[in-house]
């Protein structure tokens, strides 16, 4: 396309963006950063396209409030904020950054999994606080070598922990609504049976009615005081409470969390514990990530507006 063939296009922007994204953005669209739904109205009718993310989503009166809503484009993969339905109606096109991030979110939960189980936080408190000048040696910790990793949900992200896994020497086990063609790992069609099984837990399940609060009391029982629970997926599959209590009685050994019901005002109780490792939704927060997931909403939306095929679409 030629500059003098292009029409800048009015894109409401509701999640903040790298800056190189915004700044080659900003040659081909009229950016409109989200303030408020009175401002909204005012430019309402302008609007062709959004760009987003997994955790802002589209709230449903924004969307109503955009009669000339062509495409979303979602930096990220999580469509759980999203009305699809009401997109498929309205022919509004959805864009999602499809395997960018799976090796940095494995990475992340691999790393949860390592600080939980190696001390990592209780070791480095115990150097700051002098006790290893002082000539004392912190508690040992526990190595991944030859215990049973389960996964639940066996998708590009489950199988790419999976991977790490393997090369601890780990054993692994995954749960998922079907086998995974082409994987030679057991398949556990029970999440209750999976979790009875397995020291740790890790959650890779996308966002859905189904999965809401999945990783209930139930399921955090058969895990065990011994077990693990990971979790980069999204908050709302586990029932937080049910995990607040096993995490306060000592009746799981611990938790690491990237996501959490109510971002970013997460539950306090959380912050209080001694057995978790938290983060605040960093999995795929890498500066190469977070550009290629950014050029991925330009490529999209470049190609919709050009007339082409759209690279990664979700509807």
């Amino acid at each position: 396309m030629t500059a003098s063939s292009w029409t800048k296009q009015h894109l409401l922007l509701l999640e903040p963006l790298p800056e190189p994204t915004l700044a080659v953005l900003a040659e081909h669209f009229i950016i409109h950063p989200f303030t408020n739904m009175d401002d909204l109205t005012k430019i309402a009718p302008d609007i062709r396209a959004i760009a987003t993310g997994g955790s802002y989503g589209v709230a449903p009166e924004v969307m109503a409030a955009l009669p000339h809503l062509e495409i979303i484009a979602v930096n990220g993969v999580g469509l759980d904020r999203i009305d699809l339905t009401e997109a498929r109606k309205r022919h509004i096109r959805v864009t999602v950054t499809t395997d960018i991030s799976t090796n940095d979110v494995a990475d992340m939960a691999m790393l949860l999994l390592l600080a939980l189980k190696r001390n990592l936080k209780a070791n480095e408190q115990f150097l700051l606080d002098g006790n290893w000048a002082a000539g004392k040696l912190p508690p040992l910790a526990h190595s991944l070598n030859g215990r049973k990793l389960g996964i639940a949900g066996f998708g590009r992200i489950g199988q790419a922990v999976a991977r790490r896994a393997q090369a601890s020497n780990m054993e692994v086990a995954y749960f998922n609504p079907h086998p995974r063609e082409g994987s030679s790992l057991p398949f556990e069609p029970s999440l209750k049976a999976l979790a009875a099984w397995a020291d740790v837990l890790v959650i890779t399940l996308p966002a859905t009615a189904a999965t809401k609060n999945i990783i209930n009391a139930d399921i955090l029982a058969a895990l065990g005081k011994d077990g693990v629970l990971i979790n980069t997926a999204r908050g709302s599959v586990i029932d937080e409470e049910a995990l607040l209590a096993a995490l306060k009685s000592k009746s799981i050994a611990g938790a690491g969390l990237d996501v959490f019901q109510n971002e970013p005002t997460i539950n306090p109780a959380f912050l209080t514990l001694d057995n978790v490792v938290l983060q605040p939704h960093q999995a795929s927060a890498t500066i190469e990530t977070r550009l290629a997931m950014g050029q991925n909403i330009i490529d999209n939306l470049l190609a919709h507006f050009s007339g082409k095929p759209l690279l990664t679409p979700a509807c």
